[in-house]
């Protein structure tokens, strides 16, 4: 699993005092950015690999100014050109929201997904998540 520490900001509060529901898309996306790099490398959107197909988040509890938020993400599935994420997001031992996303490898100058390459297939299995039915 990759684990990613969000400290939350006074901007991301809104007017009922909890962290607004539109920053958490962007804190997971944030977490994301490991995963990211083994595709691309340099970080150059020219070369960018990753195309978001879907996303989904279910809110659990609310997530407040002040303290720490910890986002873990697991690979869920591998294909043959895409990956499932499952990520979950949690303050103070509570888990407050958890979702899904689903990206396929994507090559930008030949507009078509292309296979996952091993080595980066390899390195995705080590963060591979198992449900509590699943082990």
């Amino acid at each position: 699993m990759y684990r990613k520490i969000i400290e939350p900001r006074v901007s991301e509060t809104d007017g009922v005092g909890h962290i607004n529901n539109t920053t958490l898309p962007v804190w997971l996306e944030a977490a994301r950015n490991p995963i990211f790099k083994l595709f691309t490398p340099d970080d150059s959107f020219k070369n960018w690999r990753m195309i978001i197909l879907h996303t989904s988040i279910d809110y659990k509890s609310q997530i407040y100014f002040g303290t720490e938020v910890i986002v873990y993400t697991w690979v869920k599935r591998i294909g043959k050109s895409s990956l499932e994420l499952y990520e979950e997001i949690h303050q103070s031992d509570t888990l407050c929201a958890r979702g899904t996303a689903i990206y396929v490898n994507f090559n930008q100058k030949e507009k078509k997904a292309e296979p996952i390459p091993s080595r980066i297939r390899e390195q995705l299995e080590e963060h591979l998540y198992y449900s509590e039915e699943g082990k």
